[in-house]
């Protein structure tokens, strides 16, 4: 007998991210919908880790490398109707691991947006 399935959490995909993430390589998107997956089902992916600067681990951004360009979605857990993509880009920048600073901008903006969505229902 199968185990039953976890209730999922609704998907709420912010500004472009949705398409954006389709837009990324077939073996990326892939490790991203399970990270998302994962999330809604209350769970964590193994390579998702919260994004420095937002404070707790409601927050998280997963990684995934592809010819040699690294590819990123970042996520909110931490509202409580939905997980909200908010943002989902390749890295451009080729110092170190760091999020570039327009990115972490545009990110705080998404996430202000889910905040007040998340309160409206």
């Amino acid at each position: 007998m199968r185990p039953p399935r976890p209730t999922l959490k609704r998907l709420h995909w912010v500004g472009t991210a949705k398409k954006d993430l389709s837009g990324m390589p077939r073996q990326v998107r892939r490790k991203m919908g399970f990270a998302l997956y994962l999330a809604r089902a209350g769970e964590k992916h193994p390579a998702a880790r919260p994004l420095k600067g937002f404070g707790s681990a409601g927050v998280l951004e997963v990684v995934e490398d592809s010819r040699g360009d690294a590819y990123r979605a970042v996520y909110s857990v931490r509202l409580t109707r939905a997980v909200y993509v908010l943002h989902c880009f390749k890295k451009k920048s080729v110092k170190g691991a760091q999020t570039p600073r327009p990115d972490i901008a545009l990110i705080r903006a998404r996430l202000q947006a889910a905040e007040r969505a998340d309160r409206e229902g």
